[in-house]
């Protein structure tokens, strides 16, 4: 029976280690709750992956300049229809994180229809929030950039001078640990900048903030929580590569039986088949990990609070007294309100008190 440990409120932040531990168990738990809710804006995301390999890869073919206007369409519609899929990914996941909160805080069940209804009570709010937040990333792109771009010039001086020297071994040691260091400083420069906005959505769905307010919220409550995050990524990209290989390997060998060069980089030279295919599959990847990010950021936000805010006092305060009022004059309170507006669970049919379930991380699956 899985339950939420009541008295076992940790007097420390949550490490790496314990958030992705407590991410994959949630991600375990609603697992098909999730695939569903991240279903239909990957599928459209697809759609234009395929429209757009199919019109490069018929391009130089079209034997008609009518053909050629036709494949010119899907080359130029398929980004776009990729771009708005991708864009309303980020919308949904946002519009989940009301649910995933709500589901730390109270067992609230998370489904695809409560995360959908979420999304659309505020969508032109996530709407602003998500085009401010990928304007932020790609600030944070730009920069991390420019971080990698040096650490290659220090890497390239450090190969000038220790050449010379006759010790290749030096040069190439040297070499790689520049080169570890600066991917590290890269993702560090990334997060550092990029993280501030890791909590957009909760502080717009949660608190009930606008677009601006939340964007402050945010860079207040993701201060220190650089390596966190770093390490979040860290297992998302790699758990989504290998769920992409063990995709991709089994259709590569498919195509090599076929006489297909896996390593073939010219689409027109691939069969439609296979060109598909593999876009399907990284396609497949992303619906199936993409629930993992906003997982891992509800448990970050509501960690945050209760170890600096006392979310867990102010909470508990929120069901049995209701919300705060409100202050006059235009006067703002010290706390962020518990929740923007109640949304206590009702009373189970069984007529049993609701029990508040403490720590909102204990997340005790046996």
């Amino acid at each position: 029976m899985a339950t939420l440990a009541v008295n076992q409120l940790q007097l420390a932040p949550l490490g790496a280690g314990d958030l992705i531990d407590r991410t994959v168990r949630l991600y375990r738990r609603h697992f098909m709750a999730l695939i569903r809710a991240s279903a239909p804006p990957v599928i459209v995301s697809s759609v234009g992956t395929v429209l757009w390999s199919i019109g490069v890869r018929s391009i130089v073919l079209a034997e008609s300049e009518s053909r050629l206007a036709v494949y010119f369409l899907l080359a130029l519609f398929g980004p776009l229809l990729w771009f708005g899929g991708s864009l309303a990914q980020l919308i949904v996941m946002g519009g989940a994180s009301r649910n995933l909160v709500m589901h730390l805080l109270s067992d609230e069940p998370v489904t695809a229809r409560r995360i959908y209804t979420s999304v659309r009570s505020r969508f032109w709010g996530l709407f602003g929030a998500t085009l401010a937040v990928v304007l932020c990333l790609v600030i944070s792109l730009v920069l991390a950039s420019v971080a990698l771009f040096a650490s290659v010039l220090i890497i390239l001086l450090v190969a000038l001078v220790t050449v010379p020297l006759g010790a290749p071994w030096l040069t190439a040691i040297l070499s790689i640990l520049l080169y570890v260091a600066g991917l590290v400083a890269t993702l560090f420069v990334f997060f550092l900048v990029g993280g501030r906005v890791a909590y957009v959505p909760q502080v717009l769905m949660v608190e009930g903030k606008g677009v601006m307010a939340s964007i402050s919220r945010s860079a207040g409550l993701a201060r220190g929580n650089v390596r966190r995050l770093m390490a979040l990524f860290l297992f998302i990209f790699f758990a989504n590569y290998s769920a992409l290989m063990l995709l991709l390997i089994p259709l590569g060998w498919v195509g090599y039986l076929n006489g297909i060069s896996p390593f073939e980089m010219d689409p027109t030279r691939l069969p439609m088949w296979y060109s598909i295919s593999s876009t399907v599959f990284a396609q497949l990847s992303a619906i199936l990990l993409a629930p993992v990010w906003m997982l891992g950021l509800s448990l970050l936000y509501v960690d945050e609070r209760v170890r600096h805010e006392g979310y867990d006092v102010e909470l508990l305060a929120s069901q049995r007294l209701g919300e705060m009022p409100e202050l006059p004059g235009g006067m703002t309170g010290p706390l962020a309100p518990a929740l923007a507006a109640a949304h206590v669970p009702a009373p189970s049919a069984s007529g049993e008190d609701e029990k508040f379930p403490g720590s909102m991380l204990g997340l005790n699956d046996r």
